[in-house]
C-alpha cells in the first residue's frame, strides 16, 4: 500500500489523464471526481476505476476532447449531449446554472446522452445539495443486470442517487444501484479469487451463482427481485428514454472496443426553501433523532467524516493502482 496527501493524488491523477489523452477540462473534471470517491472511501470507484478511464481514452472509449453541446429547451431544462466524452464535464459547466435556475423556479433539470459512465452517481447529488438543494439523479450504462423474469442482462446496474441538506452538518446522500451489488465489487471479488454471496448474480445458462467470474459472464440480479427490477427500469427510462442516450441494450462495454457506451444523467434539483423556510433544521433535526434514538444509518455522514479525515491524513492505495495511473502521468511528462 502507498500513503499519498490528496494534493499528490489529485497531481498524480491530472497528469495521468493528460498523459491518456484528456484536455485541460476534462482531466480537471475526471480528477476532481476520482479523488472525492477515494476520499470518501469509495475506494471500487476511486484511484482504481481511474484506471479504467484512463484505458478508456486512451482506446477511445472517451474523447478527451470532447466539447459537450448544452441546450436549454426550457428555462428550466439543460440538456447536454456530451459527444463521447465524460459525463463530469457537461455537468461541471453546468452545475451553477442549473443551481441558480432551480433556486428561481423551484425546480430544475439536467439531462445527458452520449457520455462515458460517470462513477459515484452521489458526487452530482451531494454537490447539488452543498449549494442547499433537494436532488435526485438516475444514469445508465451497459447490460449487465436481468429484468424481471428475464435470465440474461437488459439493464445496467442502473445507479440513483438522493441528496438532501441538513443544517450544521453533512447532507443526507443515498447513492445505491437497482442491482444486489454494484459490478465493480463483482469484478474486484472475481480479481481477489473471491466468491460472491448467494442472491447476486446468474451464471450464463441462467443458473444462480456464487463464482464471480460466472456472474461475469451471465447477468446480475436486482435487489428486492421485481420490485429492484421495476425501479432499474424506471432509472433506465429517465436516463436514457428521456435523453436519447443508448438504451443498455445498445451500450458498447465500458472496459472493451473502440466506442463510448453512450449513456444517459438525469439530474433533478429542487430549492427545499421555496416549500418550507426551515427545511435544512428540520432535516437536522429529524436524522439527529433516526441516528441517535433509534440507530438509524444515516447515509452520507461516513462519506463525510472520511472525507474529513483524508484531508488532513491522505489517502492509502494498492501499490500496483498507483504505478498503474503513474505510467499513464509519465507519458505527460514526456
Amino acid at each position: 500500500m502507498m500513503q499519498l496527501s490528496l494534493d499528490q493524488a489529485r497531481g498524480l491523477c491530472r497528469m495521468a489523464a493528460l498523459g491518456a489523452g484528456a484536455n485541460e477540462e476534462a482531466a480537471q473534471s475526471l480528477t476532481d471526481s476520482i479523488i472525492a470517491a477515494e476520499a470518501e472511501g469509495l475506494s471500487t470507484v476511486g484511484l482504481s476505476h481511474f484506471i479504467d478511464y484512463l484505458e478508456a481514452l486512451e482506446a477511445g472509449r472517451i474523447d478527451g476532447n470532447a466539447d459537450p453541446v448544452i441546450t436549454r429547451p426550457a428555462l428550466a431544462v439543460y440538456l447536454s449531449d456530451a459527444r463521447g466524452g465524460l459525463a463530469h464535464t457537461g455537468f461541471d459547466r453546468t452545475i451553477d446554472d442549473l443551481a441558480k435556475a432551480a433556486k428561481l423556479f423551484g425546480v430544475a433539470i439536467f439531462s445527458q446522452k452520449n457520455a462515458y459512465t460517470c462513477g459515484a452517481l452521489g458526487y452530482f447529488t451531494g454537490r447539488l445539495a452543498a449549494q442547499g438543494l433537494v436532488s435526485f439523479a438516475a444514469t445508465n450504462g451497459p447490460a449487465v443486470l436481468a429484468g424481471s423474469g428475464s435470465v440474461k442482462p437488459v439493464y445496467c446496474t442502473n445507479p440513483m442517487s438522493f441528496a438532501a441538506p441538513a443544517a450544521d452538518g453533512a447532507p443526507l446522500v443515498i447513492d445505491q444501484s437497482s442491482s444486489a451489488t454494484a459490478f465493480v465489487n463483482i469484478r474486484k471479488a472475481a480479481e481477489d479469487g473471491k466468491k460472491i454471496p448467494e442472491g447476486w448474480a446468474l451464471d450464463a445458462s441462467g443458473n444462480p451463482t456464487t463464482d464471480p467470474a460466472a456472474a461475469m459472464k451471465g447477468a446480475m440480479l436486482a435487489f428486492g427481485g421485481q420490485r429492484g427490477a421495476n425501479i432499474a427500469l424506471m432509472v433506465e427510462v429517465l436516463a436514457a428514454g428521456l435523453s436519447g442516450a443508448n438504451w443498455s441494450l445498445d451500450a458498447p462495454w465500458f472496459t472493451g472496443g473502440p466506442d463510448s457506451p453512450g449513456t444517459g444523467l438525469f439530474v433533478l434539483a429542487v430549492e427545499p426553501k421555496l416549500l418550507d423556510p426551515d427545511f435544512e433544521q428540520r432535516m437536522k433535526d429529524q436524522l439527529d433523532r433516526l441516528r441517535r434514538r433509534f440507530g438509524v444509518h444515516v447515509p452520507g455522514r461516513a462519506r463525510a467524516e472520511a472525507a474529513e479525515k483524508a484531508q488532513a491524513r491522505g489517502i492509502t492505495a494498492p501499490k500496483a493502482v498507483v504505478q498503474r495511473i503513474s505510467e499513464f502521468a509519465e507519458r505527460y511528462s514526456a
